[in-house]
């Protein structure tokens, strides 16, 4: 809540809080909307049009050559199954998980996304409170995960979802992008924002 992303027009979510929505932080690095910086890799909507794609195999694992690092922004875009029943995005060393990520469409009828760290073999405390949930069964979405220099930051759909304090300090240790269970993939991008 204290750091807002900078980026995008207020007025969406004013309940919540505000980090696509804060056009006066220029020295931030630039996130969804801004405009002060054009130049920055493809931010957004600045890509030429990508040929069709075909959709990735999931599990999707993929190498993160120098680890997790301050400013590295994951980008995924895929769908969610017509039935779904959750799935998982996880930073991983091993079988230590930095950070899971996980959307429970039907936990005892509720709606949740678990957020937790496996450090040497034991799950951490699972953090669940969120006020909404921009997951819909049957529909596209996009997903960027943000590394600062203190939390991720979760974006879907171009609006702030929310904050996870590291839990792990060598975050350059943690190599690999895991993403498993009820989504169709069409594409992972990672970037190092300016």
């Amino acid at each position: 809540q204290n750091s807002p992303w900078p980026g995008q027009q207020t007025g969406q979510n004013s309940g919540g809080p505000v980090w696509p929505s804060q056009p006066t932080q220029p020295q931030q690095p630039v996130w969804p909307g801004q405009a002060s910086q054009p130049t920055a890799p493809g931010w957004p909507g600045q890509n030429p049009p990508a040929p069709p794609q075909q959709s990735l195999k999931v599990p999707h694992v993929m190498k993160l050559q120098n680890g997790i690092c301050d400013k590295m922004l994951i980008t995924i875009k895929g769908q969610i199954k017509p039935n779904p029943n959750k799935f998982t995005i996880n930073l991983t060393r091993g079988k230590d998980i930095a950070f899971h990520f996980n959307p429970r469409f039907n936990e005892s009828g509720n709606k949740v996304i678990v957020r937790n760290s496996l450090l040497g073999g034991r799950w951490g405390r699972e953090e669940r409170a969120l006020n909404r949930f921009p997951f819909t069964p049957g529909e596209p979405f996009e997903l960027k995960i943000l590394c600062t220099h203190d939390e991720f930051k979760v974006a879907v759909n171009k609006s702030h979802l929310l904050e996870y304090k590291h839990r792990v300090r060598e975050l350059n240790t943690f190599t690999a992008l895991g993403i498993y269970n009820d989504i169709t993939l069409t594409s992972v991008n990672v970037d190092k924002l300016p």
